[in-house]
Parts: structure tokens; C-alpha cells; sequence
């Protein structure tokens, strides 16, 4: 099975972006500069370490037509021990990301599988893991021009994996202008910029690891002294919970379409820039949209015990789906998906506590005991203590919240 996301460099990848990620939490309270929320934070990885199972699972179609493409319209494949292969294939491989990335934010059926990696409102290497589970839908529409020139499949996924992996180090708010290098690649300064919401930052540098081409094509836009990015999306999300992230805007684009009365505007949903929406909906139900003169972030106010209970929810999401990625010879497929679940539902009770939700306690005591149900019938065949133990204590910490014994409040809502 192949794919973009499919290559094992990305597996190995994970626990070195997981110690980058406390390195530079360290450094930035070290610096009195520190820029990470324990929700935020949270939420970017959990999305990322989901995202891993859609690759895992063989989602998508993207495989069966790669293999159609290179069969059927390449001349042949070309060869893989040339130099001059791999050189071109990476810098091919980047200008297509160049225009997918570009169209993913024109268009909006497009943009409802990109903007989970935009709702982050703090940039630091969090956020570059903050990866969306339903690009496999059309993203590998875009790189169909390198299977009919005849790009081997290994050459393929190595350079995707290569540079998803390059665009780790550029979600930083430590790293300045970087001189000449801000000409030729995607630096933490002008990927700030893709990041923000302000409007005059809007819509530009997407290239993954070379800003050449935003350049050519008329989208490049420099960082300002004068003008601090503001990050997140326009139309905010006011939510930590990665279900919702993935699929609000498809849920939106339904509404929209079912409630228009014009038909081509029924269709034109789909296929219109991101922010628009047809005359009479967009009267009849108004969206609220950023006011960034008076911009808050989304932080609701959580206990520290709640916190130091969502970290510990969070490392059995991180612990579980690595110890996997690394051992998944021993998972058979329907064992893969019952771990997928297991961590996706995990993650929702999750974002439900980081949220403030009154009923999260409820859901985790329900979460987690359909979970020792489950291991009592036989449903999980690894890691069934860590499982086990896992589940126990938060079945006990999940009761004694819904007590009303949850901690002392925090005396400011930084983190």
C-alpha cells in the first residue's frame, strides 16, 4: 500500500517531533516566551497521531489509481539508482504540493480537508502536527503528473515523506529571518505568514519546502515588523475536538447547499472560494467571523487537575498509536481499526474535558467502560495491561470529576 503519507520515515519521524515539541516548550519558558497551551497542544497532536491510521488502514483510493496511472500512461518507470530521478522527483513532487496546497485554499470542497491544519490559535511545532484524516479524499489528485512521467512508487513516497518532514522545523515562533535562505525556501517567517488571519497576510506562501515558487506565481507575501501575525482560521472553530475539526466545514458546505434555494448555488457551494456562501443562507444564517481588533483566543477555563488529567489522557493517545506504528506486524486489520477507535474516541472524550463540556466526565466513564467490556470480550489481543491499567484509572478519575472534585482552579488561563 502506498502513498503520500504512507512512508515509514514519517513513523520514525513522530518521537523525534514529540521531544522537539517539550524542547522547545522548555526553551520558550526558559526565554519568558513561551507560546504553548496545554489545549491547543493537545489538540494538534492528537490530530496528527489520528491522521496516521488513514494511511495505516488503506483508506482512500489513491493506491488503486497510482497503480492504474503508472501501468497504463507512463512509457515505463523510470530508474531509481539515477540521481537525476530523485532530484527531479522532489522538486516536482513540491511544485505540485505548490498548487494542491494553493487550490486547497481557493476552493472550498477543498479547503474542508485542509483547514484542520489552520485552526490552531498558537504557532509553534505543535501546530505542524495538527494533520488533517480526510486529505485521501482528492490530495492525491494533484501528484498524478509524476506517475505518467513514469516516477517509481519508492521515489514517490520517500520525497512526500521527505517533505512533509522539512515542513516540521517552519511552525516557530523562535526562529527570525534567516537572510537569504527566505528567497529559495519555506522558512518559519514566511510560513508565519500562511498562518495568519490578518487580511493582509492572507492567501499566500504555500509552497512545502521551496518559496521559488510563490515567487513565480504571484503569492508571495513577506513578514512585516509592523504587523504581528494573528493565527487560527477567520471563521473560528471554538473547539478542541478532532471529529468536529475534520468534518465542520463538509457540514457547513450540506447546510448551505440544502437551504439555498437557487440550484446553481447548491452547487456552487462546493466549488466557490472558501468564505463564500449564497446570498439568501448567508442572510437568513449569519456566520461570526473573527473581529481581530478584539481577538481572544479559544481557551476555556479547565482546573489544573483537569489538565494534568488531559496530558495524562493524551500520553495514552501518543503511547498507544506509536507502540502500534512500530509493532504493526503483529496487528491484524480488524486489530488496527479496534486501536483506531479506541484512540479516536480517547481523543474526543479528550477534547470534550479540554472544552469545559459539563457531560465530558459522563462520556469518559461511559468511554472507558465500554473499553473493559471489550478487552473482557476478547476484542484486544496487544498491549491489553497497558490497555487495562490505562482504562481503570480513568474510570476512577473520570468518577471522582463527576463528584465534583476536580482541583484547584487555575490562576490564570495561560498555560
Amino acid at each position: 500500500m502506498f502513498g503520500q503519507d504512507s512512508s515509514p520515515l514519517i513513523t520514525y519521524a513522530i518521537p523525534f517531533f514529540m521531544l522537539l515539541v517539550g524542547i522547545e516548550f522548555i526553551y520558550g519558558l526558559i526565554k519568558r516566551e513561551n507560546n504553548y497551551r496545554i489545549n491547543d497542544a493537545l489538540a494538534s497532536m492528537s490530530l496528527g497521531l489520528i491522521s496516521r491510521f488513514i494511511p495505516l488502514l488503506g483508506l482512500g483510493f489513491q493506491y488503486v489509481i497510482y497503480t492504474y496511472v503508472a501501468k497504463e500512461f507512463n512509457l515505463s518507470l523510470l530508474n531509481s539508482t539515477e540521481t537525476w530521478v530523485w532530484v527531479t522527483a522532489f522538486l516536482m513532487y513540491d511544485l505540485c504540493y505548490y498548487w494542491m496546497h494553493r487550490l486547497h485554499h481557493e476552493i472550498k470542497v477543498f479547503w474542508a480537508t485542509h483547514v484542520v491544519h489552520h485552526h490552531g490559535e498558537e504557532f509553534n511545532l505543535s501546530t505542524a502536527m495538527r494533520q488533517t484524516s480526510t486529505g485521501f479524499l482528492w490530495k492525491w489528485v494533484f501528484f498524478l503528473p509524476m506517475f505518467l512521467i513514469g516516477i517509481p512508487p519508492t521515489v514517490f513516497v520517500t520525497v512526500a515523506a521527505i517533505n512533509l518532514i522539512y515542513q516540521f522545523w517552519v511552525h516557530t515562533e523562535h526562529i527570525g529571518r534567516l537572510g537569504v535562505l527566505e528567497y529559495i525556501f519555506i522558512t518559519p517567517s514566511n510560513h508565519r505568514i500562511h498562518h495568519a488571519q490578518n487580511d493582509d497576510y492572507l492567501d499566500a506562501n504555500y509552497g512545502g519546502v521551496f518559496i521559488i515558487w510563490d515567487r513565480i506565481f504571484g503569492t508571495f507575501i513577506d513578514e512585516r515588523e509592523d504587523l504581528k501575525p494573528i493565527y487560527g482560521t477567520v471563521k473560528p472553530l471554538k473547539s478542541f475536538n478532532p471529529f468536529w475539526a475534520n468534518i465542520e466545514v463538509f457540514y457547513q458546505m450540506i447546510l448551505d447547499s440544502y437551504r439555498t434555494k437557487r440550484f446553481r448555488d447548491k452547487i456552487r457551494v462546493w466549488f466557490s472560494p472558501p468564505a463564500w456562501r449564497p446570498d439568501d443562507v448567508a442572510e437568513k444564517y449569519p456566520v461570526q467571523n473573527n473581529d481581530l481588533n478584539n481577538f481572544e483566543k479559544y481557551d476555556p477555563e479547565i482546573t489544573t487537575m483537569q489538565k494534568a488529567f488531559a496530558f495524562f489522557q493524551f500520553s495514552m493517545i501518543n503511547g498507544l498509536t506509536i507502540l502500534m506504528l512500530f509493532n504493526v506486524d503483529k496487528f491484524s486489520y480488524p486489530e488496527m481499526a479496534g486501536v483506531a477507535v479506541l484512540v479516536l474516541t480517547l481523543a474526543i472524550s479528550n477534547s470534550l474535558l479540554l472544552d469545559g463540556r459539563s457531560y465530558a466526565n459522563g462520556l469518559e466513564i461511559v468511554r472507558a467502560g465500554a473499553v473493559l467490556i471489550s478487552l473482557y470480550l476478547g476484542f484486544f489481543t496487544n498491549f491489553i495491561y497497558l490497555i487495562l491499567a490505562h482504562s481503570i484509572i480513568a474510570l476512577i478519575v473520570a468518577s471522582v470529576f463527576s463528584l465534583g472534585f476536580n482541583g484547584i482552579k487555575p490562576v490564570s488561563r495561560s498555560t
